[in-house]
């Protein structure tokens, strides 16, 4: 089937902290399980550049390069194949209105439009050279941030470690408004990641994200590393219901 998106997601930043599952099953989408990595669950603050992005083969105009910074949690679905490992969103925060706009009231996906500025200094990086990135974005009358420094080079994740747990999703899975769940697949390369020295994460969690989260997005996170990302196909959304798909519209959103 021919991809509803595609694009170049890089340098995604991923800050990762150990949540209590209590907190996060009440936003577990309806047909999937929250999905753990040696008994423990995780959420992840994770910002990227989503670049050269066309829809249905077409670019369009002023929304083709941005930033994403998006609160994620894993979730997984058992499909006729087996486990399908996915994520769910708390909230996805974009520079353009229309993107969030049409994502939230079409698809209900939890999009905001925020003013987002970034640095990516990554030249030499893939061969060992110090790199830096910093995703930012402004609410509530002042800038929030999220950064992290890259050490050594890229290297592929480990089978069964907490980087290939956290990187490699192929499924995105968004509650409907009836109280059912969307499921799309996203497709990429496997990708690599940079350890990192020093990480920085600077938000108003309760105002943002909900009081639920303040207690652990703070301090420093259990695991952070940065992904080299890749071109990805986001591929038409499908209807759980009952075990089985029923056709639904496509969802514009990310599975980073």
């Amino acid at each position: 089937m021919r991809p509803f998106l595609t694009a170049t997601w890089r340098y995604l930043a991923m800050l990762n902290y150990e949540v209590d599952a209590e907190v996060l099953k009440p936003l577990v989408p309806r047909g999937t399980e929250l999905d753990t990595w040696r008994g423990r669950s995780f959420a992840s603050m994770v910002g990227f550049r989503f670049l050269d992005t066309r829809v249905k083969g077409f670019a369009v105009p002023f929304h083709q390069n941005f930033d994403e910074v998006n609160l994620r949690f894993y979730v997984r679905y058992r499909g006729p194949e087996g486990w399908r490992r996915g994520v769910a969103f708390v909230r996805e925060l974009v520079p353009r209105w229309a993107i969030a706009t049409v994502a939230r009231v079409v698809y209900n996906e939890p999009y905001l439009a925020l003013p987002m500025r970034h640095t990516v200094r990554m030249e030499g990086a893939e061969r060992g050279a110090p790199g830096q990135v910093e995703y930012a974005w402004k609410f509530g009358g002042r800038w929030h941030s999220l950064a992290a420094r890259t050490r050594g080079t890229p290297v592929a994740s480990v089978e069964g470690s907490q980087e290939e747990f956290i990187t490699e999703h192929y499924w995105g899975y968004t509650p409907q408004r009836d109280g059912g769940c969307a499921e799309y697949r996203v497709e990429h390369p496997r990708w690599a990641v940079w350890h990192v020295d020093e990480t920085a994460f600077d938000c108003d969690v309760a105002s943002l994200y909900g009081d639920r989260f303040a207690a652990f997005l703070r301090g420093t996170p259990a695991s952070a590393f940065v992904a080299d990302g890749s071109t990805v196909a986001v591929h038409p959304g499908a209807r759980l219901a009952l075990g089985e798909h029923t056709a639904s519209p496509p969802t514009v959103t990310s599975a980073a």
